[in-house]
């Protein structure tokens, strides 16, 4: 018999799992939606000095109470860092912790750094009362639920029932650091990621190849993965679904991480194109690869996107493909330049933006350079740096060219700056020509953006000129060497350098 122990986030109790407790139960598994000290009906129990400890005991007591052997622990949201408090005083008696639409805490961390919307964040995280609270948070109001997560597919009855049952959450659980003496990190693990809310097993992958030591432990071949197609509270919208999902983990199925995605990430693996090599001068951040030719040329900046954890090497900068793009460029008469900028945390955009900003006036100010005409190439989620540059154009600017590209802030990125929105830069855009490179097998949650940002130039009559790339894949110049997207390369440089003649 697998007993279920069911944990939700900030300001719910165990009745936002209803429906999904009645579908686990029909399988024949106990079910025990856990409440939390101060949330649902027991929100009368929370004082100043409720802190996440408070939460950690209210599940080990929990977890000491349930006889069945094989005990899945679920942790949704702010819910998984008092679920790994509890299974690592009580490893003997979990079988599995799933992380449901999540993040994965480490020992130290307080759940503030998993709040999603980046401004709400930094004022919990300066003071309460900045928050306009005392020691709790207020619930949000009906149309403020997106600032924690996608509210995508869940019923309008279902939402107003969150509204109105949702209790002021105690702001300590989210400020004391999780504890953690390692023995839990060795449980199998489940992640059940909502790609409405922005995460897909492809991004998780994307990360391990990058070499990031956070997620080396997911290629654990314990650890499991399943996707649904929905928001952030699967509970909500899509509960068969997700009872689908949950049994299946309990029985140890799921996607399993490639350790050889780590021995040879796809962004080290070689340039879809031979290309010849061409003199590469590197100053400061930035590399200039340099044509034979007399006079100052037209430059094309190359933008990588991220986040890429900072010390990882190397810097994409000397990636297969950028450094490809680079050379490729300058054989055809411009200046290539590729640069390293700080996105090295979701947080960093403002700082990424002015390093382009820099990198740029740098490039215009080097004497074989053409500093009126230079188009700027955007890739993956770099997309979003495009928005100052497509808002308010220079004169000098030719040309805005991106890759796959991420035109919107995803859901669970907490972006709610609209300075970092292309699709609203469009508005006064202008003349501006702008290349986008669609791939055809695109993670759901990029191309969702994508598809905004062009109905966003309908909307403006803006023409985007836009090179599909059949049966592509994110990543396609070291992921997907073939005939189409070779040639969807050339035909992306030649159309930016086509905008940079005259």
């Amino acid at each position: 018999m697998t007993a279920f122990i069911l944990v939700s986030g900030t300001y719910t109790g165990g009745w936002v799992w209803q429906e999904l407790a009645d579908r686990l139960r029909e399988s024949g598994a106990e079910v025990y939606p856990a409440t939390l000290t101060g949330l649902g009906d027991r929100r009368h129990l929370a004082g100043p000095g409720t802190n996440l400890e408070t939460h950690v005991q209210d599940l080990v007591e929990l977890i000491d109470h349930v006889d069945a052997q094989d005990v899945v622990i679920v942790g949704h949201d702010y819910g998984i860092h008092p679920v790994l408090g509890a299974a690592d005083r009580r490893p003997d008696r979990i079988g599995r912790i799933v992380h449901l639409d999540t993040g994965i805490p480490q020992d130290g961390e307080p759940a503030l750094n998993l709040v999603p919307d980046q401004k709400l964040r930094e004022l919990l995280l300066d003071g309460a009362d900045a928050a306009g609270a005392d020691w709790r948070i207020p619930v949000p109001a009906h149309e403020d639920w997106q600032r924690w997560g996608s509210t995508a597919g869940i019923p309008d009855d279902a939402l107003a029932r969150l509204t109105r049952l949702a209790a002021p959450h105690p702001l300590g659980t989210l400020r004391q650091p999780l504890r953690l003496t390692g023995v839990s990190a060795e449980l199998p693990t489940t992640g059940v990621l909502c790609t409405g809310n922005g995460s897909s097993i492809a991004t998780v992958e994307a990360f391990v190849g990058l070499g990031d030591p956070r997620f080396q432990a997911l290629l654990d071949r314990r650890v499991t993965f399943f996707e649904l197609d929905t928001g952030h509270w699967p509970m909500l919208s899509t509960p068969d679904e997700l009872a689908a999902v949950l049994l299946k983990a309990a029985a140890g199925d799921g996607y399993r991480l490639d350790p050889a995605a780590s021995e040879r990430p796809a962004h080290l693996r070689p340039f879809l194109l031979d290309v010849p090599e061409r003199p590469r001068e590197r100053v400061g951040h930035v590399d200039l690869y340099l044509p034979e030719a007399d006079g100052p040329r037209p430059a094309v900046v190359f933008v990588h996107g991220g986040p890429v954890p900072a010390g990882v090497t190397p810097t994409p900068r000397d990636w297969p493909a950028f450094i490809g793009y680079g050379r490729y460029v300058a054989s055809l008469g411009a200046v290539g330049v590729t640069v390293d900028h700080r996105l090295h945390d979701l947080a960093d955009y403002e700082r990424a933006a002015e390093d382009v900003a820099a990198a740029v006036e740098r490039v215009r100010d080097d004497p074989r350079v053409d500093p009126d005409r230079v188009a700027l190439w955007f890739f993956s989620a770099g997309g979003l740096i495009s928005a100052d540059w497509i808002a308010v154009p220079p004169p000098w600017l030719r040309c805005v060219a991106a890759s796959y590209p991420v035109l919107a802030p995803l859901p669970n990125w907490g972006l709610t700056d609209a300075r970092f929105r292309p699709a609203a830069a469009l508005a006064t855009a202008g003349p501006l020509p702008i290349v986008l490179t669609r791939v055809e097998r695109e993670r759901v949650e990029i191309a969702a953006t994508v598809e905004e940002f062009l109905t966003a130039a309908e909307t403006h009559g803006r023409d985007i000129e836009v090179i599909d790339v059949p049966e592509g894949l994110h990543g396609f110049e070291t992921m997907d060497p073939t005939e189409e997207t070779r040639q969807a390369v050339h035909d992306a440089v030649r159309s930016v350098l086509a905008h940079l003649e005259g």
